[in-house]
């Protein structure tokens, strides 16, 4: 498998720059080629959003003397085509797998309701599902397991149709297939981020009386439900709990925390979890640092945010993400001109390469200001970089720009902004709880 690996990597390699088209890369291989190979293709174009080179790897493969017909190989497609929203060409890839001779079976249905339910047509596409479901209880190769069970659990529970995930349980437990700590966890967790925070409560309930022990994502998917409806005095609980249980908090679980305080201005509750982070050895990673950098940006504190940014750029931690979380705090406290000028410093720099989010989050600040100017100037760079703008991005600046109390004012210069940095906010107690550590 890493000589496999190896062999893709190489292969990608001579495609980057457009150089080489895929399909003539595999010509020039194809002695070596075989589809273990193009089974690890597909998973590293699909995290590259290269579904329409997945669909010409599949037609060259057809073509090749070793190629037979699997289902593992169109499972695999009709996911990668569902995450991307090619609905159709799912349906097509399923089409295509019964005319070559093949018998659908469980996974290759799993995939197919996955895929219905990355579509726009959130009605339709969980009445497909719900279909499909009734299909394969009555195709003996096809009976759901619980993956199947937990896809559509998690759906119905986001579309906050609870009385179908209780019909869904009700199934379950009808059937052979016990409940796992993903199922709960993934319905707690669709759930809490829709803001149901009893319906969640009641699933805890239920896994608990099963017998089902909660594992550090339950903790987790708690800890930022109650943390999103700024519910501290729970959020705090369920940490204690966490510290008091046999499971071990994890990167995110303070992550989390860090970041539902600072969208409460609570900085100095978020400054205690970075404190406790410390005391419990834990070391942090970019994304702790990205979380504190819009931490500080939510309260004010502009400059403690750049500070934090300037250190990760002396240490060569820069991600794309990076830069994104620093000229969102920037364009949060109302100085575009400060982002702009960031912009041009890391290009000239050459420290990261900003992307289309980098273009998109500027382009609705700098919009949403009446910064005309600065947004003349930004389309320029985009071009520039090659990054063509599409429907959805300009849908989105006339969105931010429509909501502005008052569009026609341009934004105060940085010298004018006042930076609440000197005094931090969040001293205040939660549901009349000092933060306790215990």
């Amino acid at each position: 498998m890493a000589e496999a690996a190896l062999v893709v990597r190489q292969l990608l390699k001579r495609t980057q720059g457009g150089k080489e088209t895929i399909v003539s890369v595999l010509d020039k291989n194809v002695r070596v080629i075989r589809q273990d190979h193009c089974f690890l293709l597909f998973e590293d174009l699909a995290k590259r959003d290269g579904w329409l080179q997945c669909l010409e790897i599949f037609r060259w493969m057809q073509r090749q003397r070793w190629y037979i017909a699997d289902n593992g190989v169109f499972s695999k497609l009709i996911s990668v085509m569902g995450k991307k929203g090619q609905v159709r060409m799912a349906m097509w890839l399923f089409s295509q797998m019964r005319n070559s001779g093949c018998r659908p079976d469980t996974s290759v249905y799993n995939s197919l309701i996955t895929a219905h339910l990355h579509s726009r047509d959130k009605t339709k596409a969980l009445s497909k599902a719900l279909g499909y479901f009734e299909k394969m209880k009555a195709i003996e190769r096809c009976h759901p397991n619980i993956v199947t069970y937990n896809i559509l659990l998690r759906a119905f529970a986001q579309a906050s149709d609870v009385q179908q995930v209780e019909t869904l349980f009700k199934d379950m437990e009808d059937s052979v297939i016990t409940p796992d700590v993903y199922t709960y966890n993934g319905v707690m967790d669709a759930y809490g981020k829709i803001g149901m925070l009893r319906e969640m409560e009641a699933v805890l309930v239920r896994m608990k009386s099963y017998g089902c022990k909660p594992d550090v994502i339950t903790f987790n998917t708690l800890i930022d439900a109650y943390g999103r409806k700024q519910a501290f005095d729970k959020m705090e609980q369920v940490f204690k709990s966490l510290l008091r249980s046999k499971e071990s908090p994890t990167l995110p679980t303070f992550h989390c925390m860090i970041t539902n305080y600072g969208k409460a201005r609570l900085r100095e509750k978020a400054e205690l979890v970075v404190q406790k982070m410390d005391d419990l050895g834990y070391r942090p990673n970019y994304v702790t640092h990205e979380c504190l950098i819009m931490m500080y940006g939510y309260c004010g504190s502009v400059s403690k945010a750049r500070d934090v940014f300037d250190k990760m750029l002396a240490k060569g931690h820069m991600q794309v993400s990076s830069l994104n979380a620093m000229l969102g705090a920037y364009c949060t406290n109302g100085v575009p001109s400060e982002a702009y000028g960031l912009l041009e410093d890391v290009i000239r720099r050459g420290t990261v390469v900003p992307n289309s989010s980098t273009y998109k989050l500027l382009y609705k600040a700098f919009t949403k200001a009446a910064r005309k100017d600065l947004v003349d100037v930004l389309l320029k760079k985009m071009n520039q970089q090659g990054i063509v703008p599409n429907k959805r991005f300009f849908l989105d600046a006339l969105e931010a720009y429509g909501s502005s109390s008052d569009s026609s004012k341009a934004v105060p210069k940085s010298s004018s902004i006042k930076d609440s940095s000197k005094k931090p906010r969040g001293s205040a107690k939660i549901g009349g709880l000092n933060w306790g550590w215990g």
